[in-house]
């Protein structure tokens, strides 16, 4: 049967059509490299999945997308073997489609809304959006969306991360000038020194951050706002380069630590530092990329969610032998992706649950070598309707280790918040903000993981689109 003929009799039957696997490298393989997991579709198999899209009327899918992409659109342009235009319209609401391809917890949000999961298995709505963006990139020529003439308006953007690049993107593309001030040496906040390798490559990042470029949007990089510019400067209206609105995106850098003793040994890693060396500053490629980090052949990392999962799979990629996680509930209340923890379980990463820290143990070096953990059990249910984790009386266990990576989450980053008189923080030192981002600073915006602490790339995004939108309300108003 020819192809065509064959998606148009499964366009007629989407009910009955079983959702395509996305290829993947097998895991004996990829635990000694950082190249990329999963494979990605081939135009015939994001055909075949795209056609069993019902293409519904009311698109639910659509609740479920914090940037309200047009899922049944895209979807259905690449079922038509147009993967090109399906590629473009992402583009008008996403500028970051193949991050989020990746990334996104899509079966939580536009896939859980789709009507084929109340009887099945959803369209895999994030495989087919990384493959129209990488089509794009293989076969296309990356074309810039259309832009609004120039408003001769400035906007400030701080931290290049998901938050930032969104909120950069729909400014440029409404005609305003937009400069984005990164700290680090490279664009892309949690996406590229977070995430690892094998999860977001780092040329995806830097691709669609060159995107950015082609709408005008220029980068400021090594620039710490809060230390060599104050935010009250970017709106200095005497100073002839201010600027008229400042968007703050600095996301939730401080990370969080349990205060248990032989937190300061050697070997014992925060994950943000121990994922920056090895994702930014290419640790896994000692020595030609100068910058050492610790190779335990006993590893814990201490934590449940994708950071640990993060973390965990890249100690096993580094010679981790046994490489656990550690974590205080049960396996039925982690945070992580479904997905994510698959894979680390295909890799070999054991689960050591109703686990909690007590002490970090040293050697007679100053280095770890144990762990010492109470026993925990499951209470009723916390504020995050998970079930509370309570001691087991009288129960400890030792673990022994040579790698411990504290992956607990995340606080506000506070150099900024610090710096910027009158801007309202919460009692968690978070930015306060209304349902448009707005702080209690005149021109000054807020979003993603400085506002609501660690969450989604995807949720930050969201916000950042409802800010952008806010904020060219402002200066069309003339700033006021």
């Amino acid at each position: 049967m020819p192809f065509f003929q064959k998606v148009q009799t499964q366009m007629n039957n989407p009910q009955k059509l079983p959702r395509v696997a996305m290829p993947e490298r097998p895991p004996q393989e990829r635990i000694h490299s950082f190249d990329e997991v999963p494979l990605g579709y081939s135009l015939e198999q994001a055909q075949s999945e795209a056609s069993r899209c019902l293409q519904c009327k009311k698109a639910l899918c659509r609740e479920g997308c914090p940037v309200q992409v047009d899922i049944p659109a895209f979807v259905g342009l690449i079922a038509e073997g147009k993967p090109l235009e399906a590629a473009a319209k992402i583009k008008e609401a996403n500028c970051l489609p193949a991050a989020c391809g990746r990334v996104c917890p899509q079966e939580t949000q536009c896939e859980n809304y789709c009507i084929l999961a109340k009887q099945g298995e959803p369209v895999a709505i994030g495989n087919l959006e990384r493959f129209a963006a990488e089509y794009e990139s293989e076969h296309g020529d990356c074309r810039p969306a259309p832009k609004a003439p120039p408003t001769g308006k400035r906007v400030a953007v701080v931290g290049a991360g998901p938050a930032g690049l969104t909120v950069a993107g729909d400014l440029a593309r409404r005609g305003h000038h937009v400069t984005v001030f990164e700290a680090f040496h490279k664009a892309g906040g949690v996406l590229i020194y977070g995430i690892p390798e094998f999860r977001l490559p780092k040329r995806i990042v830097e691709r669609e951050v060159q995107y950015l470029r082609s709408l005008g949007v220029r980068f400021e990089l090594n620039q710490l706002v809060g230390r060599t510019v104050g935010v009250d400067e970017l709106l200095d209206r005497e100073n002839h380069r201010s600027y008229d609105a400042v968007f703050l995106g600095v996301g939730a850098g401080l990370p969080a630590v349990m205060n248990i003793p032989g937190e300061n040994l050697g070997g014992v890693y925060l994950a943000n530092e121990y994922l920056t060396r090895v994702n930014l500053m290419r640790a896994y490629d000692f020595p030609k990329y100068d910058t050492p980090v610790v190779r335990g052949k006993s590893v814990s990392v201490i934590g449940g969610g994708n950071v640990a999962m993060d973390a965990a799979r890249t100690a096993r990629r580094l010679g981790g032998q046994s490489v656990s996680i550690v974590y205080r509930r049960s396996m039925q209340e982690l945070p992580a992706r479904a997905a994510e923890v698959h894979h680390a379980r295909e890799e070999g990463i054991e689960f050591k649950t109703l686990c909690s820290p007590l002490e970090y143990v040293g050697d007679d070096r100053g280095m770890v070598h144990q762990v010492r953990c109470q026993v925990m059990e499951l209470g009723e249910p916390d504020d995050s309707g998970r079930r509370r984790p309570i001691p087991k009386e009288g129960e400890q266990v030792v673990l022994d280790t040579d790698l411990v990576i504290i992956a607990i989450g995340a606080n506000a980053n506070p150099t900024v918040t610090r710096q910027t008189p009158g801007l309202v923080l919460n009692s968690r030192g978070y930015i306060q903000v209304d349902h448009n981002g707005v702080t209690s600073c005149q021109g000054v915006w807020a979003g993603g993981d400085v506002v609501t602490g660690s969450a989604t790339v995807i949720s930050a995004m969201g916000a950042a689109k409802a800010a952008a939108s806010d904020i060219h309300r402002y200066l069309c108003r003339g700033g006021e």
